[in-house]
Formats: C-alpha cells, structure tokens, sequence
C-alpha cells in the first residue's frame, strides 16, 4: 500500500507543524475568549459566589438582631463613625461571623451596616 504524499517528507513536517500551531491557537483561543477556564478556577468563581450568597442571605438577619439591641440607634451611630476596614469589629462577633468560621466577616458586616443605614422600609424590599 502506498502512503498518501502529504504523509512523506516534507509534507509530512508541515503537516505536523500546522496541526501544533493550530492546537496552540485554538488553547489561546479558547482560555482568552472562549469562555475555557480550569478547574481551579472555576471552584474559586463558585467559591465567591456562595459566599456572596451567604452574605445576602444573612445580612437581613444581621441587621434585625442588632435592631433588636438595646440601644441599637447609638450603637448604629458609634459604628458609623469607624473606618470601614475596622467595622467588622465594631459589631457583636456572633452578628457578623460567617457559619463555619471564627472570624467576623467584613463582608457580612458591610451588608449589614447598609441595611442598618437604609429606611426599614426599604430593607424589607
């Protein structure tokens, strides 16, 4: 049996060549505007997202058990008045700490803060 001509020599070189770079662009191709991305990175897109989740769900809660606080208005006005990189500490640890961790959540306290500042009313919507 007699090989084809574009698997001899030459041919044959070029071919494997174009198939190599061909590979190569559809990789670059595909990471950068496909869409593609590895499996690391993907568990820490949905890593966030969870978290994020967590976070709009418990903020609701946050914000009314700290209303529920004696003297809240004062408290709200005393943790207004804190840089918001320290905020987290300025509300009670067990408001703000996240379901399986140790230390508060600046994001958590963040979205708490916002439903503490926003009317009742609008919170509720």
């Amino acid at each position: 049996m007699e090989v084809p001509s574009i698997l001899q020599g030459e041919s044959l070189k070029r071919l494997l060549q174009g198939a190599a770079v061909g590979a190569v662009a559809t990789i670059v191709v595909g990471f950068s505007w496909g869409g593609w991305s590895l499996g690391s990175t993907a568990g820490k897109m949905a890593k966030e997202q969870s978290e994020q989740a967590v976070i709009a769900a418990l903020a609701p809660i946050c914000a009314d058990k700290f209303r529920a606080q004696p003297d809240a208005t004062a408290k709200t006005v005393a943790i207004s008045k804190v840089y918001p990189w320290k905020r987290a500490e300025e509300f009670p640890k067990e408001l703000v700490t996240l379901p399986g961790e140790t230390d508060p959540s600046s994001a958590l306290a963040d979205a708490c803060y916002a439903l503490l500042l926003a009317p009742k009313s609008a919170a509720l919507n």
